[in-house]
């Protein structure tokens, strides 16, 4: 049973496995992205949000997944190529999956669990669901797909999340 996000391994766009474990002591921001959706332009907020952040410990985990609507056709580094060539994306993008229901990445099942989503079936609700993890691997909160990237109540969340230190786990 997993107690944090760093219980998960992913694959990156290489198909190589990372372990979330290596983001230990960061500050999250997990995002399920598409390419060709009406929400796509919040790469650009989020690469300025990444920008703004990045050297206080904060990261983008960016999870591209073809579930709504069919929204992101391309796979690996045309993925990554189209978020760096049209948002000057910078942040991690890992291998397209699936972000909701019985086949979706372990660490979504898990990130439904902590929020309460997975009590009403409701995983992500739309490109660019995100949820905010705090120095310790927990989840802080999550914001809908439509709160964009520099909201004052994520940017705020954010912060927050950053100036408070992690917990040493004594075991």
């Amino acid at each position: 049973m997993a107690t944090s996000i760093y219980d998960f391994t992913v694959n990156g766009l290489n198909g190589k496995p990372v372990k979330l474990a290596d983001y230990k002591g960061k500050v999250l921001l997990i995002v399920n992205i598409a390419s060709k959706c009406g929400l796509t332009p919040q790469l650009d907020a989020l690469q300025k949000l990444y920008e703004k952040y990045q050297s206080k410990g904060f990261e983008i985990l960016a999870f591209p997944s073809n579930q709504f609507a069919g929204q992101q056709p391309e796979n690996g580094e045309a993925i990554k190529e189209f978020c760096s060539v049209n948002y000057g994306a910078t942040f991690k993008v890992f291998e397209k999956n699936k972000v909701k229901g019985n086949n979706a990445l372990p660490l979504y099942h898990y990130l439904a669990k902590e929020t309460g989503n997975v009590l009403r079936n409701n995983y992500p609700v739309w490109n660019f669901q995100k949820y905010i993890i705090d120095r310790n691997g927990k989840v802080a909160d999550w914001f809908n797909p439509w709160k964009l990237p520099n909201d004052d109540k994520i940017t705020e969340l954010i912060e927050k999340c950053l100036n408070k230190p992690a917990v040493e786990n004594k075991k």
